[in-house]
């Protein structure tokens, strides 16, 4: 029998705390006004934490897969591997993902899956999970290797996948052109414009040359003594998002560049939102500007070209009322609102 469920008229709204060394995620919870059901225990092996939110605990090893909407046709999202990933975080990235589908229009739920395991066990834990993820009961589900896992360990998984050959071989580029045309797109141009990018993996290593050819000056700051150089450089555009909660209330004062390009999920906490919308900062909707990828997987007639795909959908927020990352946020909302339960909370972290 399942236990009573209750509504408490709170809302926990998770901002990153800190990163730690062996956890891919940390998250203090802010408590605001409002109303949300609390996280309940509805089968054995699934954990309910939302009206659309489900958790599955896995039986063959210790991880998870969180989907963000039930009745998604389909779900795509990330798996990662640490000695202990969070939930929490996990949610997030699954509802970024939920917001980048909807925002183009497709039927998708997000999803996030992890693998906790140390590293001498690492590769006998994750061959249970794609073991597992294997069979019937997540078949529509469908993963990429996140932090900790490679291509290889996912091989078992990839014939059922219906993401085309030449999304896997050319997402990197994909992407990287989406970011570069969205960053192209709200500064009107890269004419006179300096830009700062954070390089943290394969995709974001091909970002600098990419600038270059538009145009723009790409500015190095040296690393060696300041972690936070690139974040603080003088320029008028920062391209960054090594991690969630990666720009917080404590450094946003410190960044001067006028317009934030993300290259990662949510890389702007809730309060440096705030505080770059009174400084008239901009902020990019990172469910949009990474998403040049699904050029290689087209729908509907979709653009077949990344940077004609991502520049189009930051001409269609750029000038929205409440910024486009809002704006990005109320398409995605009004997609979803014609076929599913709008989850609770935006992907801003």
């Amino acid at each position: 029998m399942d236990p009573p469920s209750f509504v408490v008229n709170l809302v926990l709204v998770a901002t990153p705390a800190r990163d730690l060394d062996d956890d891919i995620d940390c998250f203090h919870f802010s408590i605001l006004p409002g109303s949300v059901p609390l996280r309940r225990r509805s089968r054995l092996g699934t954990v309910r934490d939302s009206p659309t939110v489900t958790t599955h605990k896995l039986t063959s090893t210790d991880g998870f897969v969180v989907l963000d909407l039930d009745d998604a046709p389909m779900a795509i999202g990330i798996v990662r591997s640490a000695p202990k990933v969070l939930v929490d975080g996990a949610n997030w990235l699954a509802r970024s993902e939920t917001y980048r589908y909807a925002f183009f229009g497709r039927k998708v739920s997000g999803a996030s899956a992890a693998v906790n395991a140390p590293v001498d066990a690492k590769a006998e834990a994750v061959a249970s999970f794609v073991t597992e993820l294997a069979g019937d009961a997540f078949s529509t589900v469908h993963l990429s290797a996140g932090r900790g896992i490679s291509a290889d360990d996912l091989a078992g998984l990839r014939s059922r996948d219906p993401r085309p050959e030449s999304w896997w071989s050319e997402r990197d580029a994909l992407t990287a052109a989406g970011i570069v045309a969205a960053a192209g797109q709200a500064s009107g141009g890269f004419s006179g414009r300096t830009v700062a990018i954070e390089t943290f993996d394969a995709m974001t290593s091909l970002l600098p040359e990419l600038f270059r050819v538009a145009g723009a000056t790409v500015v190095e700051p040296d690393v060696s003594e300041d972690a936070n150089a690139v974040l603080h450089a003088d320029v008028d555009v920062l391209v960054a998002g090594s991690k969630v909660g990666l720009i917080g209330d404590a450094n946003a004062a410190n960044v001067v560049a006028r317009l934030i390009v993300p290259s990662g999920p949510m890389p702007v906490t809730a309060k440096a939102f705030a505080a770059f919308g009174r400084r008239e900062v901009t902020v990019l909707p990172d469910f949009v500007t990474t998403s040049g990828h699904l050029a290689a997987w087209p729908v509907d007639g979709s653009s077949t070209d990344a940077a004609e795909l991502v520049g189009a959908a930051i001409a269609q927020v750029i000038t929205h009322e409440k910024g486009p990352l809002l704006g990005a946020c109320e398409v995605a909302e009004a997609f979803l609102g014609t076929w599913a339960t709008v989850p609770f909370g935006r992907p801003i972290a």
